[in-house]
């Protein structure tokens, strides 16, 4: 499959560290336009193997309306080559998906799949999310003015802070290395407040990755109970070791092994899936997909699942949440727990606080088409008292 672009352009940059600002920018957007579009320069190119010169031609002329022979120029090409008019017949050459992806977002969306496929195709927002433990959003947004960062509060999570204008270097903001805020969907905020951990609980992030809901759930339980997290990955738990001094957490318990014979309050099940909700963050992600993961992977998701289910105690609360769209990783897999787990209930998700638009047959999906942000699902299920 080779390598993913984000590293093509890195070595890239590495090797002609004399490029300008400028001509540095128009390199990385390039060459990621021609990774997202490739399928539809194709089809104006009559050509689905066409070379990078051509593609990036293509590109230039046929969507970025520069003029023929100045697109031929920047190309390297002698003179331009002819392009095809009129849309693309398919969902999947329109938007430069695979056939088989286009095909499973027609399945899944029905009507609202153009839409939700054309919105693969614009950059995702840089979001961030407050740290409550070391300041608040409003005070988070005028730091930020202060170090020439514009934001906007988000309209779905209090937690929420949007960039505004260009994309500013982050990681060189003091704010950042004092642990004011971290890099967070909106929508993947949300997934952490479903838990609606409390402090003074139990609570168990089972599949903590390198850390941001960990840090999220700390802060809600102002850093105080216990807050055990787990990943396979050990390398992925250092680095959450690592952010949770910057950020100011000392609640936080990392496990090395698999969980078992404990009863927590609530668990964040942050399943491993197929991404698709977040394919707008990589322009290459949707062709470095297999069609084998979208069957494969329910079983491992079923799996834990049903481990979370053995370690929330009565009474308690399991979130189970996805970044993908495909049922047989979401509703499937929780309707198939709710049937072996008679003792377990679905509850509507953010009673009272949640947007109502986040609310898809009692589960919360929200999608870049409609809300705005990356493809989340959740699931909100408790376990009754006997």
């Amino acid at each position: 499959m080779g390598s993913p672009a984000e590293r093509v352009l890195d070595r890239t940059l590495r090797a002609h560290r004399d490029l300008s600002r400028d001509q540095r920018q128009a390199l990385a957007e390039s060459l990621f336009n021609v990774g997202l579009w490739r399928r539809r320069l194709g089809f104006l190119l009559g050509n689905p193997d066409a070379p990078p010169s051509a593609l990036l031609f293509a590109f230039l002329h046929g969507l970025a309306e520069v003029p023929a022979g100045e697109a031929a120029r920047f190309s390297g090409l002698g003179a331009p080559l002819p392009l095809a008019s009129g849309e693309p017949p398919s969902l999947a050459l329109r938007y430069s998906l695979p056939d088989w992806l286009a095909e499973h977002f027609s399945r899944e969306l029905g009507p609202a799949a153009e839409d939700f496929c054309a919105h693969l195709n614009v950059p995702g927002p840089i979001t961030l999310r407050v740290n409550p433990l070391r300041t608040s959003r409003e005070a988070l947004e005028q730091r930020l003015r202060s170090e020439g960062v514009e934001t906007r509060p988000g309209a779905l999570s209090p937690l929420a802070l949007h960039v505004v204008g260009p994309r500013p270097n982050l990681y060189g903001l003091d704010s950042l290395r004092e642990g004011l805020f971290e890099v967070q969907d909106e929508g993947s905020q949300l997934l952490g407040l479903l838990v609606e951990a409390r402090p003074g609980e139990s609570v168990l992030d089972l599949c903590a990755g390198a850390g941001g809901k960990t840090l999220q759930l700390s802060a809600a339980m102002e850093n105080r109970g216990r807050l055990l997290a787990y990943d396979p990955d050990a390398g992925r738990l250092d680095r959450l070791l690592q952010r949770c001094s910057r950020a100011g957490v000392s609640n936080v318990q990392v496990l090395r092994a698999p969980p078992e014979g404990m009863q927590v309050d609530r668990v964040l099940v942050d399943a491993p899936c197929s991404e698709l909700g977040s394919l707008r963050r990589g322009p290459d992600a949707r062709f470095r997909l297999e069609p084998t993961s979208l069957s494969e992977l329910p079983r491992v998701q079923r799996e834990l699942l049903a481990r979370a289910g053995r370690l929330v105690r009565p009474g308690g609360r399991v979130v189970y949440a996805t970044c993908t769209v495909n049922r047989a990783e979401n509703e499937e897999v929780v309707l198939g727990f709710l049937r072996e787990s008679p003792g377990f209930r679905r509850v509507p998700p953010g009673v009272g606080w949640l947007d109502p638009s986040c609310v898809r047959e009692g589960f919360l999906f929200c999608a870049p088409h409609s809300q705005g942000t990356d493809g989340f699902f959740a699931a909100v299920l408790e376990r009754g008292e006997g």
